[in-house]
């Protein structure tokens, strides 16, 4: 099932966007000036994070889908999209024409106007319960989601028309009973492929996208990547999101995407079981989802940002 409004209200939604941008520091501001840590919403409960080209991070609410965008050069934000009772919002990416993705958790994924919050399209990834549609890439002409109770990604079509395309996985990959499996996902270096973290036992695979041929990962150095999350990918350096471990595994991948090599760990003080991770800059921004705090509506939540280059 797709919903697909107008395109046209969409662009035309642009002349709502002094209402909804945040207070933005002046664009001569220094890195240096830019704040590591940046407040969510009280009650916000956050997962998921994108950053594009542009200096504002989206952050999605797992309590009503709502999204936040928060200028990176003042910390200051904005709620771009009010969410609605039933919704969810976990993992998010954003492309090049301002389209938002985001895995939508319970079998569905949303494409949103990152200008102004609007939905502009809705695709229902499966019609069977039980599903946790966790996290989202952009690899071509499509938008992969994983799903973590099931052995399967989900390509949906980017900006254009088309139908939801499963692909369930093979080779090497087994799924386990009642756990998260698959949770974060990136393109290999190569572009022809996926590289996915089993969040337990705490593995990477490589995935073929035409056939779903899954290849386990070797690591060296580190025997897993247990409770792995988010993933985000610097050429052959790919970084793993280890969350309830307060840690970031940086990994030096080979040629061929099929052996990984630890290079080091970044932990940090402020990290409060962060999830998921993007880069701006020379900055790692990663959101703190404090899973082990019990949530209320006056729960604080923030982002963390940790340098790359003096990390590694």
């Amino acid at each position: 099932m797709v919903h697909d409004p107008s395109r046209r209200a969409v662009l035309g939604g642009a002349v709502a966007l002094a209402a909804l941008s945040v207070t933005a520091a002046p664009a001569t501001a220094s890195a240096a000036a830019r704040p590591t840590r940046f407040p969510l919403p009280n009650g916000w409960l956050p997962e998921g994070i994108a950053i594009g080209a542009e200096p504002y991070a989206y952050l999605g609410s797992r309590a009503n889908g709502a999204l936040y965008r928060a200028d990176l050069r003042s910390g200051e934000g904005t709620v771009l999209y009010a969410g609605a009772a039933g919704q969810i919002a976990v993992g998010l990416k954003i492309d090049r024409d301002g389209l938002l993705y985001v895995a939508g958790n319970t079998g569905v994924a949303r494409v949103h106007d990152s200008r102004t919050g609007e939905v502009v399209r809705t695709f229902q990834l499966s019609e069977a319960t039980g599903h946790f549609i966790n996290d989202v890439t952009l690899l071509g002409d499509r938008a992969w989601f994983t799903d973590s109770r099931a052995a399967a990604l989900y390509g949906v079509p980017r900006g254009r028309a088309g139908e939801v395309r499963t692909l369930p996985l093979t080779g090497d990959w087994v799924q386990l009973p009642d756990v998260n499996n698959a949770n974060g996902v990136v393109p290999t270096p190569d572009g022809r492929g996926l590289i996915v973290v089993k969040s337990t036992p705490g593995e990477l695979y490589r995935v073929d996208p035409r056939t779903g041929h899954a290849t386990r990962i070797t690591l060296v150095g580190q025997d897993s990547v247990v409770n792995g999350d988010g993933l985000w990918r610097i050429g052959r350096r790919l970084y793993v999101v280890q969350n309830r471990l307060n840690l970031v595994s940086v990994w030096d991948l080979d040629a061929t995407a099929t052996t990984a090599t630890l290079r080091t760990t970044i932990t940090d003080p402020r990290f409060d079981v962060p999830t998921t991770a993007a880069r701006f800059g020379d900055r790692l921004y990663l959101v703190n989802a404090r899973f082990t705090t019990t949530p209320t509506p006056e729960t604080t939540y923030d982002a963390v940002a940790v340098p790359l280059r003096s990390r590694v």
